[in-house]
């Protein structure tokens, strides 16, 4: 079985058999902005089949599956976003894993990056357990929200421009119903800081009219309505990065440390 079905025991699955697909952009668009509640909006997330080619790769890697985690069932649908309904803090990353959230069925959880970054987020007190190893595992984030500019695995961990952009409306419409709580945007890696501008300024914020350079540890003010908002970035937690000292714990935990100190 290429991926879960909706509403057949998976923990914390959104959906169910009656939740309706998107299989173009249009139906993005139009179930995105349709949707009333972050119940609603992550079921249909959950479902999603705009892009040909995600689809197939998220399914075949649920398929083949890595050999560690041969007997293992795979999630092997789209990530939806995940955490607290009224987060002070948003935390956006590129996409899952193939074999981290297409696996375990929650964002940034079951491979190495996961692990560096929950365990910097409880450090913080930002995440009630330092690991997280699958939906339904007992984890939760104590003011925070995760979600993804791209919901589907991408090969290579490379979504297309029409990828990224067919899934904006997913994004936009998630940053709309949690920007009343909101205080701090927290953007994993570049690829993240660059996407999310487009959905935060279709979502009511008021942003600087040139975007900054990517940076770890670069803070932004920008508002919602007459709220502020600090936007910060941080270098992916990336096994490449975490290998050669690019990132370290001390790193990770003081941009997210001054985050909670900022969401207060």
């Amino acid at each position: 079985m290429s991926s879960i079905a909706p509403g057949t025991g998976w923990p914390e699955d959104p959906a169910t058999p009656q939740t309706p697909v998107a299989h173009r952009p249009a139906d993005v668009r139009r179930l995105a902005g349709s949707s009333a509640g972050l119940g609603e909006l992550t079921a249909r997330e959950s479902v999603c089949r705009a892009c040909p080619r995600l689809v197939a790769w998220r399914e075949e890697v649920a398929d083949v599956k890595r050999r560690s985690f041969a007997d293992e069932p795979y999630w092997g649908r789209p990530i939806a976003g995940w955490g607290d309904d009224r987060p002070r803090i948003l935390l956006v990353g590129l996409a899952p894993a193939a074999h981290g959230g297409n696996r375990t069925g929650r964002i940034f959880t079951g491979d190495r990056s996961g692990d560096w970054l929950f365990a910097s987020l409880h450090r913080v007190g930002l995440a009630a357990q330092a690991t997280s190893t699958h939906a339904g595992d007992g984890q939760r984030l104590i003011g925070g929200r995760m979600m993804a500019t791209v919901r589907c695995a991408p090969p290579a961990n490379k979504p297309t421009t029409e990828e990224r952009d067919t899934c904006r409306p997913w994004l936009t419409r998630e940053l709309v119903l949690c920007a009343p709580s909101v205080r701090v945007v927290v953007a994993l890696g570049g690829f993240a800081w660059q996407a999310m501008w487009p959905a935060l300024k279709e979502s009511g914020f008021t942003l600087p009219a040139r975007r900054p350079a990517f940076g770890h540890g670069v803070e932004v003010e920008v508002s919602h309505g007459d709220s502020p908002v600090t936007l910060m970035a941080v270098y992916h937690p990336s096994q490449q990065n975490t290998f050669t000292g690019r990132v370290t714990e001390d790193m990770l935990d003081t941009v997210f440390a001054r985050a909670a100190e900022l969401a207060r």
